[in-house]
């Protein structure tokens, strides 16, 4: 048993009074250890994404800076942070009042359940606070070998590219390289499938055209395979490590960099999950065994607010703990499966109840297995956008405001699923190390409905070449035109292609 001596003895009663509840309830999570923080410390542990030790970075302090801000002004106002480690590391603020902190003990129980069965976080790196200190001291030893302003300029380079990684990457493994022999073998061997048949079938089993024809394709394959990279690379931060040409310690930076936003992708993956998961949890804890008559005012007043939701905004909060309710509800009663979708009498599917009780079961399974886009693809239902009022807006240009656009359920899914997809971020790929056969770079924009910000393109395009050392090129779509964007390390050019 981890031991928490920041704690009051009172916090410490808390602890294992809530603790002992979530255990009741079937949460099995790592341990936590929590720590009593005041405003400004909780602040720059914030501002460090969690963690109380990163590398020196600009960006940590005027993180810190707007933090300090915000909770001056009482704008916002952090009640948790827990760190997915094992053991889990999560702290308090010690202004909070006694039900806060009970609220988010409980809270950060339901996160600790979350992080260690969810398949999306299996292949994260659970002693990551150890990793942090480490990568802060390999950091400050290239600052010491190589200067601050050097080090801190590449460091900008490269964390303006930390989002070009393939989040699904770790859950498939390293894709096979072929070796030039293999392929030189296979180029020789290529042929088109020829089946067994007697002389005087074989010009009608094998045709000869259809054998050349075949035999062509397969040679095509193998010329695919012969390109750098052979297919489409989406972990473009692993290629540029691979195959750009850096200095040692520029490379470990990079190295550093990928290795953190691999470890913060599963969370970005499974936002909406894991915070309803965590809500879920508290408000059943907080209102079913920790709640105090006395504290039921401020309990349901700083619950409120963590759920409220405003125009134009998502609360991960709201929507994963009504989803995470409803597939509970609908467990219970019965209201899925064949019988229950093919019924089209709204009274009878309004009333249904087969009272099986398997709510409780089938959240945890969700729980396991899902992330956010399977999380709504597979649970979202009309009858649950109707109740929750769900409609997706337009800005209309004639009145200058946001406007309702559709409350159509195909619609709203299909807006949420988009939102999703990628974390809501553009798609690009290494299609090309060889572009023109000059050594340039050539990324593609799969476009899936997710527009570039042409400003953010060429910014981004700088920085690639910076790393990259010669032209890198990108194709992407704007306003329906496919076109190509480019930069040789002293100007762009944009160019239409037919």
């Amino acid at each position: 048993m981890f031991e928490n001596r920041a704690l009051t003895p009172r916090l410490e009663e808390l602890r294992q009074e809530i603790r002992g509840h979530a255990v009741e309830y079937g949460l099995d999570f790592f341990e936590v250890i929590y720590e009593l923080v005041d405003y400004d410390e909780m602040n720059m542990i914030a501002s460090y994404g969690g963690f109380p030790v990163r590398y020196p970075h600009w960006r940590f302090g005027m993180q810190f800076e707007e933090l300090q801000k915000s909770y001056s002004y009482g704008l916002s106002k952090i009640y948790e942070l827990v760190i997915n480690n094992d053991p889990c590391y999560a702290y308090l603020m010690r202004s909070n009042p006694e039900v806060d902190q009970k609220l988010v003990m409980a809270h950060v129980y339901g996160h600790s359940d979350f992080f260690k069965h969810n398949e999306w976080f299996s292949h994260t790196n659970r002693k990551m606070v150890d990793e942090m200190a480490n990568h802060a001291v390999r950091v400050r030893r290239h600052i010491d070998d190589h200067g601050l302003e050097r080090v801190e300029n590449f460091i900008d380079v490269c964390l303006s590219l930390e989002n070009l990684i393939d989040p699904h990457a770790p859950y498939f493994g390293e894709r096979a390289r072929t070796s030039e022999e293999s392929l030189e073998q296979a180029r020789r061997a290529a042929t088109g499938t020829k089946f067994e048949a007697k002389p005087y079938m074989e010009e009608f089993v094998n045709p000869p055209a259809v054998l050349a024809e075949e035999k062509e394709r397969r040679l095509r394959d193998l010329d695919r395979e012969e390109r750098f990279p052979p297919k489409p690379e989406r972990d473009i931060l692993t290629f540029l490590m691979h195959h750009a040409p850096m200095r040692r310690w520029q490379r470990d930076i990079l190295e550093i960099v990928r290795d953190e936003a691999y470890y913060f992708a599963p969370q970005g993956m499974t936002k909406i999950m894991n915070e309803g998961w965590a809500s879920y949890w508290h408000s059943k804890i907080m209102t079913t065994r920790a709640l105090d008559a006395t504290e039921v005012i401020d309990y349901a007043d700083h619950h409120s607010g963590t759920l409220g939701t405003r125009p134009g905004v998502l609360n991960p909060y709201k929507v994963g703990i009504e989803l995470f309710r409803d597939i509970e509800e609908r467990w219970n009663t019965g209201r899925f499966g064949p019988e229950y979708d093919a019924c089209d009498d709204y009274s009878r599917r309004r009333n249904w109840n087969r009272d099986l009780g398997l709510g409780r079961e089938k959240i945890f399974e969700v729980r396991k297995i899902y992330n956010d886009i399977t999380f709504i693809d597979e649970f979202l239902t009309p009858e649950f956008c109707q109740e929750s009022n769900l409609f997706t807006y337009k800005f209309d240009r004639q009145s200058g405001n946001y406007v309702i656009d559709s409350r159509e359920f195909r619609q709203i899914k299909d807006k949420l699923l988009d939102s999703l997809s990628n974390l809501g971020r553009p798609v690009i790929v290494v299609e090309d190390g060889n572009f023109k056969n000059r050594g340039d770079l050539l990324l593609e924009h799969e476009y899936r409905g997710v527009p570039l910000k042409l400003d953010y393109a060429r910014a981004t395009l700088e920085n690639l070449q910076r790393i990259w050392s010669r032209g890198v090129h990108l194709r992407t779509q704007v306003d329906g035109k496919k076109k190509l964007l480019s930069y040789n390390g002293s100007r762009h050019e944009e160019k239409v292609l037919t």
